[in-house]
């Protein structure tokens, strides 16, 4: 069985809206910049090189190596940090949420994706520099999305109040958690390894924000990855006048809306509102927002007058935390960047961002849909080939494939099409001859007509049930190879952890994702290991 690829639009996972983002239909084009190809970014090059702000150079990498200042990182990583201070240094950016012990398995692919994707135009335009940029989404608020993560069918939960920022959220009582954890990864030596990193990150960190970022170190370090806090004071006075017109003018609504409005035949990702901003601090983050000429800040009794809250911003810029449709625009001026790459969610409403950057004079980045992976073990492979199954196949929904196996194994044609064939042929002679004695005599073949029609039909899932009877232990064999590669028939990298197959794989598993997988190709892949 070929451990190859199949296409994102014949998976059945991806959305209608991405799938004609992939075939980049014209529809569509004004919702992007350049399609994603090598040679379309030496024109993202140029348009980011005139429009961006070389000053931000210098609060980033002031920043970055104040938030690595206790962290052992690589030599690359090192060198990338001091890179980001030169006007021919670009990045690539993926972000994530700061998800427990790094959450499901698409945590690694949009990594590994955006690695990849620097070494490539490394390669392709030499005299400039590319760093690959992972952005943690420290100032997201919402904890029951990320305070868990499955591992062999169990769901791992970390029971903690939380209202503010995740970033600021205290590790402690994390120990507890552990203890139950580590109790199932076993004694391997694989097992001892990823014992060690999770009790390193999370148990000798005093936030999630560190906590992530030393994961993310130590399983990226080796390639240069740079991992970016931009929950920062520092880094926020660049953003200072884009706050301050989404306070007074509301700029992102109004051009987001109009996006919209050209999406109405698709299903829309998220939807603006009038002011795109959060009020935060400590435990803290909540909507700010504008009525009878005073902004309020949701669920609290805080309030400010116009002159008030402007006065805030420019003292205080870290107090104003961007929503998912203002971080992009935070992303694009604080960062040389020239490609986002997510998954299809995140593109979805990257689409409907283009005419807000405009809008503001900002150039929008490439949007690159982050690599998709199938991970089957030589078992499950040999199995599949055992049971005569394509990927194509296993990747349909199941009653499909119990449908489509049940034709492939029974012993004659479980399709009654020549039958039903042949009685359109009878009733063709009928009517004929209805038409010629008593038009009344019509009426009498059409009800004979549906009715042997619908008995036909009943005979065929009839047959189908009893085949399916028959070939029972086959087909619940597919069923339940297809149940392990598509946990609850979803896809696996939405659901498994990365440490499932690290105890199989260990430290190989990280190098051969990076050898395997191709940004730019845009493939599902499957790849065995």
């Amino acid at each position: 069985m070929p451990t190859d690829c199949i296409s994102y639009q014949t998976s059945g996972y991806f959305s209608k809206l991405m799938q004609d983002y992939l075939d980049q239909k014209p529809e569509l084009k004004p919702l992007y910049n350049h399609f994603p190809t090598l040679e379309n970014f030496e024109k993202q090059i140029a348009e980011k090189a005139a429009n961006f702000d070389n000053n931000n150079r210098i609060p980033l990498v002031e920043t970055l190596k104040k938030q690595y200042q206790n962290i052992e990182i690589s030599d690359l990583t090192k060198q990338n940090i001091e890179l980001l201070g030169l006007q021919n240094t670009y990045t690539i950016t993926t972000g994530h949420q700061l998800n427990l012990f790094s959450g499901p398995l698409y945590f690694l692919y949009k990594i590994i994706s955006t690695i990849n994707l620097t070494k490539e135009l490394k390669l392709k335009y030499p005299t400039n520099n590319f760093v690959p940029i992972y952005w943690m989404a420290t100032e997201d608020h919402d904890f029951e999305e990320i305070n868990y993560f499955n591992f062999k069918g169990k769901k791992f939960r970390w029971n903690k109040e939380s209202t503010g920022p995740v970033g600021r959220l205290s590790t402690e009582g994390l120990a507890e958690f552990f203890e139950i954890y580590s109790k199932e990864l076993g004694s391997s030596t694989n097992a001892n390894v990823l014992k060690k990193l999770f009790e390193e990150a999370y148990l000798k960190h005093e936030n999630l924000a560190d906590a992530t970022r030393f994961l993310a170190n130590s399983l990226f370090s080796a390639y240069g990855l740079v991992i970016l806090d931009a929950d920062d004071a520092n880094l926020k006075q660049a953003f200072i006048p884009y706050i301050k017109e989404e306070l007074l003018e509301q700029t992102s609504f109004k051009a987001v809306q109009e996006t919209i409005d050209q999406l109405k035949d698709y299903t829309v990702q998220v939807n603006p509102r009038e002011i795109n901003l959060f009020y935060i601090e400590d435990d803290l983050r909540e909507r700010i927002i504008f009525e009878n000429d005073k902004y309020f800040v949701n669920n609290t009794k805080i309030s400010f007058s116009k002159d008030e809250i402007l006065v805030l911003l420019e003292s205080n810029p870290e107090k104003f935390s961007p929503n998912v449709i203002m971080r992009p625009l935070y992303q694009e001026i604080i960062l040389p960047n020239l490609c986002y790459i997510g998954g299809g969610g995140e593109i979805a409403y990257w689409l409907e961002l283009k005419s807000f950057f405009e809008a503001v004079n900002i150039n929008f980045p490439m949007l690159l849909v982050r690599n998709s992976v199938l991970l089957s073990t030589e078992k499950q492979a040999q199995k599949a080939d055992k049971l005569n199954l394509t990927w194509a196949d296993l990747f349909t929904k199941p009653a499909e494939l119990i449908n489509t196996i049940t034709h492939k194994l029974s012993a004659f044609p479980i399709d009654l099409t020549p039958q039903k064939e042949a009685l359109e042929k009878q009733f063709e002679y009928l009517y004929e001859l209805a038409e010629q004695t008593d038009k009344s005599f019509t009426g009498a073949v059409k009800a004979q007509e549906v009715k042997q029609k619908k008995g036909l039909d009943n005979l065929e899932k009839r047959l189908l049930k009893a085949q399916k009877r028959k070939l029972d232990n086959e087909l619940q064999r597919v069923a339940d190879l297809q149940f392990e590669l598509f946990p609850n028939q979803s896809l696996q990298e939405r659901h498994t952890n990365f440490s499932e197959f690290y105890l199989e794989k260990g430290e190989q598993l990280v190098p051969l994702l990076l050898q395997k997988l191709k940004p730019l190709e845009m493939n599902f892949n499957i790849i065995t290991i």
